[in-house]
């Protein structure tokens, strides 16, 4: 790629944010696009850019995007962000003869779920039609869960009682990486014009199994496994918590994370093959630096 212009979609986010800083430092000049009257937050500095700009408005996008090399997308959101905003930006990335662009995927293997098995990921899939039609290359990254969360949100670590829990069955390999680890390489293969439609990444592969012996090297304490059930159950208590509470409008409702979890531990998800050789400069963030961190 000779031209570094990089436009980003959705640099106002968590993830957003941090890609645009890995490709500061990668040597890219970020173009980063914000609603008007956005928060940007953190996103400003030497090699970053904000364009204000009306994703409703394809004209204005597609001036956005001209001169660009690539289009990173990292919005969040339902249908109107994932499939429809996201739609025009892919519209106007080809009308400006963008020659590559990547969508906001960042996730398990969502081509291999079940149909109706995960509502969020169910949009990708839609958004995936769009993408093989359009007469440009395509790279998603795939990165299973956020390894973050594993401190923070995921209900798989209960700190206080020592002990991690699991679904159906303990020995489920199930990916992770952290979202400065994606950040890092997602970047790079902003900047790698030769990418393939899929690449996939995992800075740790492990089981609960594996999630309680590193506990155990990181805090010295024993750590048991727990079984929530199995998952025909995990199914059944996903169907209950829609039915009771479907809050159709919240990004992340309770059950929806069930979802997820369900794709994990059934292995329908999994990432294979990893592509995490692709960039040898990067490094990875594995379990047991992820779970020495002090806790969100």
């Amino acid at each position: 790629m000779t031209d570094t212009t990089v436009v980003l979609a959705g640099g106002t986010g968590d993830l957003g944010g941090r890609i645009a800083q890995a490709l500061v430092n990668r040597g890219a000049a970020v173009r980063a696009l914000v609603r008007p009257g956005s928060r940007v937050g953190e996103l400003q500095g030497p090699g970053i850019t904000r364009v204000e700009v009306d994703f409703a408005d394809g004209d204005a996008l597609a001036r956005a995007c001209a001169g660009a090399g690539c289009v990173v997308s990292a919005l969040s959101g339902l249908h109107e962000v994932i499939v429809e905003a996201q739609g025009r930006l892919l519209d106007a990335a080809v009308r400006a003869g963008v020659p590559r662009f990547i969508p906001s995927d960042y996730s398990i293997d969502y081509t291999r779920l079940p149909p109706g098995s995960n509502r969020n990921l169910a949009l990708r899939r839609e958004f995936k039609a769009r993408l093989d039609a359009a007469p440009l290359r395509v790279t998603s990254i795939l990165n299973g869960a956020f390894a973050d969360l594993l401190t923070g949100q995921a209900p798989l670590i209960l700190f206080k009682l020592r002990r991690v829990l699991y679904w159906e069955n303990p020995d489920q390999r199930m990916d992770f990486t952290t979202q400065d680890d994606v950040a890092a390489f997602t970047a790079a293969a902003a900047m790698d014009p030769d990418t393939p439609r899929v690449l996939r990444i995992a800075g740790m592969s492990v089981s609960a199994r594996d999630l309680a012996a590193v506990m155990e090297a990181v805090t010295g304490q024993r750590h048991g496994l727990v079984r929530a059930g199995s998952l025909r159950r995990l199914t059944w208590l996903i169907r209950v918590a829609r039915r009771l509470a479907p809050r159709p409008g919240a990004l992340y409702p309770p059950w929806q994370g069930m979802q997820y979890l369900h794709g994990m531990f059934s292995g329908d998800g999994k990432l294979e093959p990893l592509d995490n050789g692709r960039y040898p400069e990067l490094r990875w963030t594995g379990a047991r630096e992820v779970l020495a961190a002090p806790r969100s």
